[in-house]
């Protein structure tokens, strides 16, 4: 006994691939229905491109509750990311670039915008992302290391061009691989049949974490808040230091010389007053909501600070906050 032609014909339209998919030995009824019921939920339930939207609230709500003392960061994503994503014809591609010292955040931001794009984050088939360290580790191969980025880059593209793609550990790139992928992130309206236009570049880097750190402690020392530190008093000495300095794995790149990086983003020092926040919030993350502020007080006076003779900034940031905090708990 088979499906009447007509409720055969919708479920069809309803359900695309799925004459393609279907095995052929299942030709009764129950046997029909069962291969219906899955494919019909795997459908219904698989990760799409289409659902790659910006959830601005959402990424808004996670910037207050888990990311502290990084006001630039949070308003420069927060306006640079949904501005590009309403926008239906972008130019190219947006592309950041993330810097300062290790635990101030970097790495923790761009899982966090992943997750506000794509719900399953960066576990997700759309979100790409590179360690320098892991794939590109040996400098003699570097001309191969050039033409899997580019074929990884096209093939995921190809996919679902509201592809995300982050580079981690950008500072130890061999000089000149990431101008493998200038093509990509240039003007172009479509390359070799490809558009990348609506696709997102993140750089990670602790490149200029020294800038960084100075202009955050001129503030601090001419008694200003470090929120009145505006992303014009610190984007192009970022932009110049990259640029000129020979481990940043941007040294002398076309991304730059061209302008093809859209913002380059600080991340500012933590203070002792921020690696509190971090110890509350990794409380809250854990479920823990009744506790003694004393464990919040003995992890942060764990952390090592600088300068020296003033002790003002985490020289880790909070990255070890976790690690801390378990052994007082």
């Amino acid at each position: 006994m088979k499906l009447p032609r007509p409720v055969f014909l919708t479920v069809l339209l309803l359900l695309p691939g799925l004459a393609r998919t279907f095995e052929p030995i299942s030709t009764t009824i129950g046997g029909f229905v069962l291969g219906l019921a899955y494919f019909g939920v795997k459908f219904y339930y698989e990760e799409r491109c289409s659902q790659g939207t910006l959830n601005t609230t959402g990424l808004q709500l996670d910037f207050e509750q888990r990311v502290f003392g990084q006001h630039l960061a949070e308003q420069v994503i927060l306006r640079g990311v949904a501005g590009f994503m309403k926008n239906k014809n972008p130019k190219k591609p947006l592309v950041l670039s993330f810097h300062g010292w290790t635990g101030t955040g970097k790495n923790y931001v761009s899982q966090i915008l992943a997750k506000n794009i794509y719900t399953e984050g960066m576990s997700s088939k759309f979100v790409h992302q590179f360690v320098a360290t892991l794939h590109f580790p040996h400098a003699s191969q570097i001309n191969t290391y050039k033409d899997q980025l580019q074929a990884w880059i096209k093939g995921n593209v190809s996919l679902c061009e509201r592809s995300v793609f982050i580079f981690d550990e950008v500072d130890k790139m061999h000089p000149g691989l990431i101008d493998a992928i200038k093509p990509y992130l240039d003007y172009y309206d479509h390359l070799e049949g490809v558009s990348y236009r609506r696709a997102i570049f993140i750089f990670l880097s602790n490149t200029a974490g020294e800038v960084i750190s100075k202009l955050t402690l001129g503030f601090w020392n001419a008694g200003k808040k470090r929120e009145e530190i505006k992303l014009s008093d610190v984007e192009q000495q970022l932009s110049l230091t990259v640029f000129n300095k020979p481990d940043s794995g941007l040294w002398h790149s076309n991304l730059i010389d061209k302008n093809l990086i859209d913002f380059f983003i600080p991340f500012l020092p933590l203070e002792y007053k921020h690696v509190e926040m971090c110890v509350r919030a990794e409380l809250h993350q854990r479920g823990i909501h009744s506790y003694n502020e004393e464990i919040v007080t003995n992890v942060a006076k764990e952390m090592t600070y600088y300068p020296k003779e003033v002790k003002i900034f985490s020289v880790k940031g909070c990255k070890v906050v976790s690690t801390k905090l378990d052994y007082y708990l």
